[in-house]
């Protein structure tokens, strides 16, 4: 574990700390406003829900494009959710509904050899953190029968790869700012 840990920076360390409070800090507010949608569908608000609340796995990789932040913000915002009891606390089971949804998109994007460096690996990235954290709440609470399930995890996968393209759009400016200033600092010194 130390070895994995050695090759992220203070600074990486920082953006997957800020992003996974972020994720933790706006799922209290888009849930509920899920649930108007999701409520008369019979499927779980967390499945729409969701994709705006990955972004912040998918925005984090994409800062420090080393393999394993989507794994770590997902273990940090489940040890602040046992912590703190927030709302989307599933107790010790919340090591395996935060965590996952990140390992199965880092494992996706090293698959395809991607760092959320474009459009679809951004998409690719938001479905599978998404449909990840849809399975293992489905798994650990509701247990639906298969046509809800089914109707939750196609939401999932719509929702989470639409927060993919946010974060994706996101990084993108972020970059745009960070060339600007390189090339203003590289004037400066001339």
């Amino acid at each position: 574990m130390q070895r994995f840990l050695d090759k992220f920076s203070l600074y990486d360390l920082i953006v997957i700390a800020m992003m996974s409070a972020l994720g933790i800090a706006t799922k209290p507010i888009i849930v509920p406003l899920a649930q108007i949608i999701t409520g008369p569908l019979f499927i779980p608000s967390g499945a729409v829900a969701g994709g705006f609340y990955m972004i912040w796995l998918v925005l984090g990789f994409g800062i420090t494009g080393k393999r394993g932040t989507m794994t770590l913000i997902g273990l940090v915002q489940a040890i602040l959710v046992m912590a703190t009891g927030i709302v989307g606390s599933h107790g010790v089971m919340s090591l395996v509904t935060y965590t996952m949804p990140g390992i199965l998109a880092d494992l996706g994007l090293l698959l395809i050899g991607h760092r959320v460096c474009c459009f679809p690996c951004a998409f690719l990235a938001g479905l599978l953190c998404n449909i990840a954290g849809t399975i293992m709440v489905n798994f650990v609470y509701f247990r639906l029968p298969v046509v809800p399930l089914v109707l939750s995890l196609s939401a999932a996968a719509l929702s989470g790869g639409l927060g993919g393209l946010v974060a994706f759009k996101i990084l993108q400016q972020l970059w745009k700012f960070q060339r600007r200033d390189w090339k203003t600092s590289q004037d400066d010194t001339a």
